[in-house]
């Protein structure tokens, strides 16, 4: 299914973007291929799309993504009735961690360190050459999803940015810019998620076709 088309249908003023989400989808694709991960970044509403994003990769969005035969063979050998429960169950997913998720951690680095380095911290702990890193935020500007940037680009990851308006500081700083034609906060977010679900079909639709 062409999942490309049928967003700039239902919205046609991501038209302008299409490229760029093209080239996300590409980066985002070539990190999956190599072994990698994706790590996702927001706040507040942005924090909930991170994990929505994270959820919609983990396991089957439109597909069932059922187990290799493999490993739903390994499954059954390491117990008769619990495997066979678990294979039939379980579902192939693509790695993705919500930095958003972590509330100790993320608290913990916001009282000890501030709240600037929450997102920077996770990237330095979980990040490798060979990962993507997806930083959500409206303005563009905000200080810990930047920071976030700049050590994921130092750290060897692609990077991602979603925002919105004229991009802010994460557009300038990101491999690749999504930055959706509307300014206004909410109107902003209304177009993150039809952006980033159809990055997550395509994903889908290419690894477990």
């Amino acid at each position: 299914m062409d999942y490309m088309q049928r967003l700039i249908e239902r919205y046609p003023q991501l038209s302008e973007i299409r490229s760029d989400i093209e080239q996300a989808y590409r980066l985002l694709a070539a990190s999956f291929e190599s072994g990698g991960k994706l790590l996702v970044a927001g706040n507040g509403g942005s924090a909930a799309d991170a994990d929505h994003i994270t959820g919609e990769l983990m396991k089957g969005f439109v597909k069932k993504r059922r187990v290799t035969d493999g490993f739903a063979a390994k499954l059954r050998s390491a117990d008769a009735e619990s495997g066979a429960y678990l294979a039939a169950k379980l579902q192939q997913g693509l790695p993705a961690v919500s930095l958003a998720a972590h509330a100790a951690f993320v608290t913990a680095t916001l009282n000890d360190n501030g709240g600037d380095l929450i997102y920077a911290q996770g990237v330095c702990a979980l990040g490798a050459s060979g990962d993507a890193f997806m930083g959500i935020s409206t303005s563009g500007n905000s200080a810990n999803v930047v920071y976030a940037v700049l050590t994921a680009k130092a750290k060897g990851l692609k990077t991602v940015a979603l925002t919105g308006g004229t991009g802010g500081k994460i557009a300038r700083l990101a491999d690749c810019a999504l930055v959706v034609p509307e300014t206004e906060t909410y109107l902003i977010q209304e177009l993150h998620l039809p952006v980033y679900h159809a990055l997550c079909l395509m994903l889908e639709e290419r690894f477990f076709a």
